[in-house]
């Protein structure tokens, strides 16, 4: 059996507006609105920021660790998340979440707080430099940021095994969870004019530490905020920002489970990968037909339909044999698999029937009903317009709300995780400490919190297991202890 999928999205916003036009200055000015109102004054610890740490156990030649920009805006949230620039966007990392469907609640409770960042900043500034935010993954110009996926997973598991059994998902599943992109910002797109990943054609490499420059599909970035004896954590940046709710809950679950087969029966039970995995991300990710082959590396050529099709498969058999507890509970596993079944039906057969579901689908509608309506050429700049839209995350402007997307949680449920963390993860302990412990907790990171009780050394509480500091092994400490010191007396008898 595998250890639990904790599991969560890093997402950096598509920016514009804001004094002289700077990103950069745009995004600091997000999220200092937010902290300012009083949402948060608990500042991010960097001190076990390791991004140069390989899995691979070396450098490849040209290989770069991203670049911590520590003297930017960052901020920890009473929602456990955290708050920052990233490089000239404002990026929301939701809390550690125990399945995917409190993932997906968490990322667009993300969305709400840039919403509200958004309006408190824009209070301070006239309409002709109000900021603007996007929840995409491009400019437009050829500059990618990133929608990033990270799941726990055991230290057992062989890095190389992770790469043989998850490229084949990795340049496929966007047949059902990409975003839709209308035209090409690369070279190797040139002359699409419609694709079904946003993000798809940025990749470079199958296997690298970068993110920003020469992409690799699979991370090697080893940095599990977390025993690293015990776990590492995947962290999955070819996934592209979805505004359907279901589609993010699909990319989380179905990935999820794959990694549980992958713990459980290791790498041969998946299918064999592409002869040449970065062509055929970039050409999967470039075809809503649907009909693109690539071969594979034992010399048969598969759709990425083939692909997901074969995973699917061997995901039903796992559950069916032994269930994934790691990933959620049975209730939640079988409607994961039911609608994961359900998209690869609708977009081979029935596009329009999961056209709520399906991001690309769903922005394919509306670009081709503009585009007919007026006689458009498809690669005409206004399709590029209607494309931007549909990811503004203001409701009275974005598309994406007027498509009658699924939800698959509430606005009350938004709102609350808003500002409550999640309670089943040791995201609960720190989200209470920063509510309940402002003025005392002077830093906070995803494993550790520093606390200055007003006597002796600032205190630093360790919070190296991510399924331990749930509500349930910690919510009478908090109700014991009204008191960040008598909390911390606590924790050390």
């Amino acid at each position: 059996m595998g250890v639990a999928k904790i599991l969560g999205i890093e997402t950096e916003y598509g920016i514009a507006g804001g004094p002289d036009s700077d990103p950069t200055l745009a995004s600091s000015l997000i999220v200092n609105a937010y902290a300012q109102h009083g949402q948060s004054r608990v500042t991010w610890d960097f001190v076990d920021e390791s991004p140069d740490n390989d899995a691979r156990g070396y450098y490849a030649d040209g290989a770069f660790a991203p670049i911590i920009e520590t003297h930017l805006a960052n901020t920890v949230l009473t929602n456990a998340a955290r708050l920052y620039v990233d490089h000239a966007h404002p990026e929301y990392s939701s809390p550690e979440c125990r399945t995917p469907r409190e993932a997906v609640l968490y990322d667009q409770a993300g969305e709400e707080i840039m919403r509200r960042a958004q309006r408190v900043a824009n209070q301070t500034l006239d309409d002709d430099h109000a900021i603007r935010l996007y929840k995409n993954n491009s400019d437009g110009k050829g500059n990618s940021y990133g929608t990033h996926e990270n799941y726990l997973l055991s230290r057992e598991v062989e890095f190389s095994d992770v790469v043989r059994a998850m490229v084949p998902h990795f340049v496929s599943r966007a047949v059902i969870t990409g975003a839709g992109k209308v035209g090409y910002e690369t070279d190797v797109s040139r002359g699409t004019p419609f694709q079904i990943s946003a993000r798809a054609e940025f990749f470079e490499e199958v296997v690298g530490l970068e993110t920003t420059l020469k992409r690799p599909i699979i991370n090697t970035r080893d940095e599990p905020h977390a025993d690293a004896e015990r776990y590492r954590r995947l962290h999955v940046i070819n996934g592209d920002a979805n505004m359907s709710p279901r589609a993010t809950w699909v990319k989380l679950g179905a990935t999820a489970i794959l990694l549980s087969v992958l713990e459980d029966q290791g790498a041969g039970v998946f299918p064999s990968p592409p002869a040449r995995p970065v062509a055929a991300i970039r050409s999967f990710g470039a075809d809503p037909t649907l009909r693109a082959v690539v071969e594979t590396q034992d010399g048969q050529r598969w759709s990425a339909l083939d692909y997901q099709d074969a995973l699917y498969a061997i995901a039903q058999r796992h559950v069916e044999r032994v269930g994934a507890p790691d990933v959620a509970a049975d209730e939640e596993v079988n409607a994961l698999l039911a609608e994961w079944s359900d998209l690869l039906d609708g977009v081979r057969h029935h596009p329009d029937r999961v056209a709520q579901r399906v991001d690309w689908v769903a922005k394919w509608r509306v670009v081709e009903g503009y585009r007919e309506r007026y006689g458009l050429d498809p690669n005409d700049v206004r399709l590029r317009a209607i494309d931007l839209q549909y990811h503004d995350i203001r409701p009275e402007k974005s598309l994406a709300a007027r498509v009658g997307l699924e939800p698959l949680w509430n606005d009350d449920e938004i709102n609350e995780a808003v500002f409550r963390a999640p309670r089943t993860t040791r995201a609960y302990f720190r989200g209470e400490c920063v509510r309940r412990f402002p003025e005392e907790l002077v830093s906070a990171n995803w494993d550790s919190l520093v606390f200055d009780v007003g006597a002796g050394p600032l205190r630093r509480v360790p919070m190296m297991d991510p399924v331990r500091g749930t509500e349930e092994l910690t919510g009478a400490l908090f109700a014991q202890n009204p008191s960040a010191a008598s909390l911390i007396e606590a924790l050390n008898g």
